[in-house]
């Protein structure tokens, strides 16, 4: 008979023994701190005092399996999460374009940069099993207008002055990955970067539908113009709101409107048209030269009166994606569920959830259980997905 050892809570064979992967503390921190817990909140939280919680993350000791699995219960993370391998392939800062970067805090840094990493992996899950459209987004760099760039931009994909429908679909059709920032707090607007030469977007999708498109053309203009890790900071995110609001607001297009002695009223009808907010078109109004800086303060004045500074008056269907969709729709139909997904990638449901909130028309994938996984051996030929703008 084998030779038994006793290993903390378990009593294992030699061969058994062998065969276990090593937790990784590297994991924990990640975990935790995607979550937003500082370390003496979540020592609190599964009762352990923070220096236990000091010597599980810097690799001094693991924790015994039980308190493993209240940590893994506590984060939202399986167990099996905290045994891989490094790297786990985490973005860092510097390669993001953050917008409030002086508003928010390292909690929600590291939240927002735990979510792009987890969207990296889920990206590279689909993009194994469906063709993608590919980037399609020319560097315009930093020595172009911004003005100029975005007319550059809707003149390179043949956009002329006609809205914008729908501006996650046109990311999607061109090439973008557009993914969901569910977190609870108005720092966090969006962001975006380039990953292995992919671009990809993540929206705050529990703000205005307006307010989401509005970020979604500013990410945009951080993609183009800002490709190269040049200097974020208030200049990039001046660059980038202008960029937004030409690209949304063409100025012929504005300027065809006529805008005379424009009224709130007037305002909130118009706003339609582009589907913007409608401080985002007052803004847009003056900076054309169509409304006096009298006109324009006294607009601001109540649209803030108003309450439509955090609120939205009719506003727009919110916009979903189409690749999401699609692939979650074919997944569906091999029988494959949010709950595969997630084992494959070693994270639970809920994180596929978190990116893809507000984004899919269906909500969650729902499990399938009941249903066998295909046998992959003979793999047919990735599907090829195309965008409708």
């Amino acid at each position: 008979m084998a030779e038994m050892i006793m290993d903390k809570n378990l009593i294992l064979t030699l061969n058994e023994k062998a065969n276990i992967k090593k937790f990784n503390p590297n994991r924990l921190t990640f975990a935790r701190t995607r979550r937003g817990y500082k370390k003496a909140d979540l020592a609190k939280k599964i009762g352990v005092t923070p220096r236990s919680m000091t010597g599980y993350e810097s690799g001094e000791f693991p924790p015994e399996l039980e308190r493993l699995d209240q940590i893994a219960g506590a984060l939202k993370f399986p167990r099996d999460f905290f045994f891989e391998e490094d790297p786990i392939e985490q973005i860092e800062s510097d390669a993001v374009s953050f917008r409030a970067m002086s508003k928010m805090s390292a909690t929600l840094k590291n939240m927002a940069l735990g979510a792009g990493t987890i969207a990296v992996q889920l990206n590279s899950w689909i993009e194994n099993k469906f063709q993608l459209p590919s980037p399609d987004l020319p560097e315009l760099g930093r020595d172009i207008d911004s003005e100029a760039a975005a007319e550059a931009l809707r003149k390179y994909w043949g956009l002329g002055e006609q809205a914008i429908s729908n501006m996650v679909h046109l990311l999607e059709a061109k090439g973008v990955r557009v993914f969901s920032l569910a977190i609870e707090a108005k720092e966090v607007d969006a962001f975006s970067m380039w990953w292995d030469g992919t671009p990809f977007v993540f929206l705050n999708t529990q703000k205005s539908a307006e307010h989401s498109r509005f970020d979604a053309a500013h990410e945009l203009g951080h993609l183009v113009m800002h490709r190269h890790g040049q200097p974020h900071g208030q200049e990039a995110e001046k660059e980038a709101n202008t960029f937004a609001s030409a690209f949304l607001m063409p100025s012929r297009s504005v300027m065809s409107k006529q805008f005379r002695f424009p009224t709130l009223d007037g305002l909130i009808k118009a706003k339609r048209y582009w589907s913007v907010s409608v401080a985002a078109l007052n803004y847009r109004l003056h900076s054309l030269g169509l409304t006096s800086e009298w006109i324009n303060r006294s607009l601001c004045i109540q649209i803030s009166q108003a309450g439509y500074r955090t609120r939205e008056p009719n506003e727009v269907q919110r916009e979903t994606s189409q690749v999401l969709d699609k692939v979650f729709n074919a997944l569906r139909t091999e029988g494959i569920g949010k709950g595969d997904i997630a084992r494959d990638l070693k994270i639970t449901p809920y994180e596929i959830d978190e990116l893809t909130y507000g984004l899919l028309k269906i909500g969650p994938v729902p499990e399938r259980d009941d249903v066998v996984r295909k046998n992959n051996s003979h793999q047919p030929p990735r599907p090829i997905f195309s965008i409708v703008k």
